[in-house]
């Protein structure tokens, strides 16, 4: 039954039901419950279609979501569903994992106003898992034939988005990973709660079905130089992401029992996708039965935190330098951890790690103080004199975020221009390297960011290929 606009005075906010701490907190199936379709109708109800839409602004795919949403109240969900996936390559997954709440939701007119905002995301998850269980998901259908085709360098985010838009043009794609999957950091950097693999799989199956070949377990640089894939293809897009650990700076840091957060969540989630892991068999990337501390504030760290809680850890606790209002993760990440009997630690930061023998059985911590802002208006944490306290630690987890790989050296291409941050320079306008004929998006060119980002940037980078060759071609006819 189809829904009138604007109730959001008469109807109040409802996520899907989500399941209960205890129950959650032992497997690694997602927290969320579908949307059954009419609360997805009252929920898209609540929009107040607003003049200018703040929420489409601040998603930076910008997806005409007033619009979707008029149409999931009005019970025309294959619409909506065709609309959402317009400007979207993987919808579906940005409504599981997407930090709405920093984004289309925290912008919403009528969270604003005091009415809690559209449950944006949850109607977003709910329409293409309708989709896929209606069959209104297309099989990707090739362009006609351009006798061109593109290498594209890492089967993450921004490089599956690009190889479907490429493919829609025509083109013949090969996209190599180093990985024995596709999905990069979808399949092994994010835990099944947020993001069952299945979700990701069907969008890649989806992609060798419409004729993309996946070369997996490939790692360019050690199978193949850049420039063999240049001579190989007639554009090469580097998109391999940012997988380099910052460090632990602090006396201690090198002994066993201390992990990067990757190194930990990779070896998580190829357990729970039936691999053999050696590391985790032997307890080294494995919780269970220990006292974790995890370092660090973002995305990443509460991933982390919320797997150990998983695995069976005795106790799990997040050290942050800053308070809560300045942590970089999602709140309701935060809210999930709590709830699932997470520790933490605000304005502490670590000085040791302890341990006999070369193995952590502890963490020195200090207080931290927020200090005056600086220009910017940012306050520096700074330490509290006679501030020390240990915590107990057998496994501590460096959640410190993330910097490129040294590209021009593991792709043995010395004339690839980078960034003092190791991330490659490319224009934002053309998303050309330095390299004739080589592009770059993601994550290894704006630094660590988020998935919608990434699949902005690989949707961008396909058109500013598709452009550059389209000339390319046109000059050889003349």
């Amino acid at each position: 039954m189809a829904e009138r606009m604007l109730k959001f005075t008469t109807v109040e906010r409802t996520t899907p039901p989500k399941r209960a701490a205890q129950t959650r907190s032992g497997d690694f199936h997602e927290i969320y419950a579908d949307f059954i379709d009419a609360k997805a109708s009252e929920q898209a109800s609540r929009c107040s279609q607003c003049g200018i839409p703040f929420c489409q602004t601040h998603c930076p795919l910008h997806n005409n979501i007033p619009d979707w949403l008029r149409m999931t109240a009005e019970g025309r969900l294959e619409e909506a569903y065709a609309l959402s996936q317009a400007t979207n390559s993987m919808p579906e997954i940005c409504g599981r994992i997407c930090p709405q709440d920093r984004l289309c939701e925290g912008s919403c007119t009528i969270e604003q106003s005091g009415h809690g905002t559209v449950t944006i995301g949850a109607v977003e998850r709910y329409l293409t898992d309708k989709a896929w269980e209606e069959g209104w998901v297309q099989p990707l259908r090739a362009g006609p034939a351009r006798g061109q085709s593109v290498g594209i360098i890492g089967a993450g985010p921004a490089g599956l988005a690009a190889a479907e838009r490429l493919r829609e043009m025509g083109y013949e794609v090969t996209v190599y990973d180093r990985h024995d999957r596709a999905g990069g950091l979808l399949i092994y950097g994010i835990p099944g709660f947020k993001l069952e693999k299945d979700v990701v799989e069907r969008r890649t199956a989806r992609l060798a079905e419409g004729g993309v070949e996946f070369k997996l377990g490939f790692e360019v640089g050690r199978d193949a130089g850049l420039d063999e894939l240049r001579a190989r293809h007639d554009s090469v897009l580097i998109a391999t992401g940012v997988y380099a650990a910052r460090e632990l700076i602090a006396p201690g840091s090198g002994s066993a029992g201390v992990a990067p957060a990757l190194d930990y969540l990779i070896a998580s989630n190829r357990i729970g996708l039936g691999d053999s892991v050696p590391a985790y068999d032997t307890g080294e990337l494995n919780a269970a039965g220990r006292d974790v501390v995890v370092v660090g504030g973002g995305d990443t760290a509460m991933d982390c935190v919320r797997t150990a809680v998983r695995q069976g850890a005795r106790s799990v606790t997040c050290l942050y330098r800053r308070d809560r209002a300045n942590m970089p993760g999602s709140a309701r990440e935060v809210a999930h951890a709590e709830e699932e009997g997470v520790v933490f630690e605000w304005l502490a930061a670590p000085r040791a790690v302890l341990g006999d023998a070369g193995h952590a059985d502890g963490l020195r911590a200090v207080r931290m103080r927020l200090g005056p802002p600086d220009a910017s208006g940012r306050q520096a944490p700074e330490e509290v004199e006679g501030g020390d306290f240990d915590l107990p630690a057998d496994l501590v987890i460096k959640a410190l975020g993330f910097d490129p790989e040294d590209l021009p050296n593991l792709l043995s291409t010395p004339d690839l221009a980078v960034s003092r941050w190791g991330t490659v320079k490319a224009d934002f306008k053309t998303m050309q390297t330095s390299l004739p004929g080589v592009f770059a998006a993601g994550d290894i060119v704006r630094g660590a960011s988020l998935v919608v980002w990434a699949i902005r940037d690989g949707r961008d980078a396909a058109d500013a290929i598709h452009q550059h060759l389209s000339q390319r071609a046109l000059l050889a006819a003349e």
